[in-house]
């Protein structure tokens, strides 16, 4: 917490005093925890302006959460393992369509490529995360 407090106080002393960088600061996507806080913040703002009470507390308990516990480490971490839960997934959801093939019945079979397709949307944006 205090690294990155002391490199953000860095960043904006310099940011204060170059202007081109500045700017250039303001052109580089946010990653990581940076970029959860800001995601968070976002839709703090917006639960507020709609008067969402109990969404606005239910953000500002994650948002202090983040603040506290995260770090780049730790979330590159969680999305590694997201992505092999996503791939666990995926490969359970093919025995399942390969079972039902080998039964021949259609309808268990249009269900499992269902889930299939579902499960393969969910680790590639388990494997996008991973790259933020």
């Amino acid at each position: 917490m205090f690294r990155s407090s002391a490199l953000m106080a860095a960043v904006l002393a310099l940011g204060c005093a170059n202007p081109l960088f500045a700017a250039d600061a303001a052109k580089q996507p946010l990653t990581g925890c940076a970029a959860k806080r800001a995601a968070i913040e976002t839709q703090l703002e917006q639960a507020k302006a709609q008067g969402n009470g109990n969404r606005v507390a239910g953000l500002q308990t994650a948002l202090e959460k983040v603040k506290t516990y995260c770090t780049d480490a730790s979330l590159t971490q969680e999305r590694k393992q997201n992505v092999l839960d996503a791939e666990k997934e995926v490969a359970q959801r093919e025995k399942d369509l390969r079972k039902a093939m080998n039964k021949g019945d259609a309808e268990k079979i249009e269900k499992r490529k269902d889930k299939l397709a579902e499960a393969r949307a969910e680790l590639e944006q388990a494997k996008r995360e991973l790259e933020e």
